[in-house]
């Protein structure tokens, strides 16, 4: 039996307040090889995801604490979508379904949700980054994410490599 409680998640946002990348894991799930693969994400504001998709998998994620916005995209990198989730939102949770580029970002420091994902754990096809966004750890992350953050419906990903300094 395993129990979660809310000191779980102050200790991932302590972890990500900590860590480079703005964010921390708490693993569920007992090995890579498990059906279904279960974890806690806490994350800080300047945390990024780079969009990405998931070929054969959907996700579902549950904000347990704070909010986050996500964005859909198309294979160009316009939006499709914008969708905030958790707090004083109306929206718990969000279920992206497998092909669908998207990415989200912590609304505020030490958000925090559960991802659901059907497993076993593959990286060499657990995820595609799009090519249209940074890479983690690229100088041009900041002004993306800062771009993410105001980004509508509509808008097309500007060419991050113009913002490499």
């Amino acid at each position: 039996m395993k129990i979660v409680s809310a000191t779980v998640l102050d200790e991932l946002a302590a972890k990500a307040a900590a860590s480079p990348r703005g964010r921390a894991h708490y693993t569920i799930h007992a090995s890579d090889r498990d059906p279904v693969q279960r974890f806690f994400v806490a994350a800080n504001r300047g945390s990024y995801f780079r969009p990405h998709r998931h070929h054969t998998r959907s996700e579902l994620a549950l904000v347990v604490r704070g909010s986050f916005t996500l964005l859909t995209f198309d294979d160009h990198g316009v939006v499709t979508g914008r969708y905030v989730v958790g707090a004083d939102s109306g929206n718990l949770a969000y279920e992206a379904p497998e092909r669908t580029w998207h990415t989200l970002f912590a609304d505020a420091d030490g958000s925090a949700f559960l991802e659901v994902k059907e497993g076993p754990y593959d990286p060499a096809t657990a995820v595609e980054f799009a090519s249209w966004a940074p890479p983690e750890g690229d100088p041009a992350v900041p002004r993306f994410l800062e771009w993410l953050r105001s980004a509508q419906p509509g808008a097309r990903a500007p060419d991050f490599t113009a913002w490499r300094s």
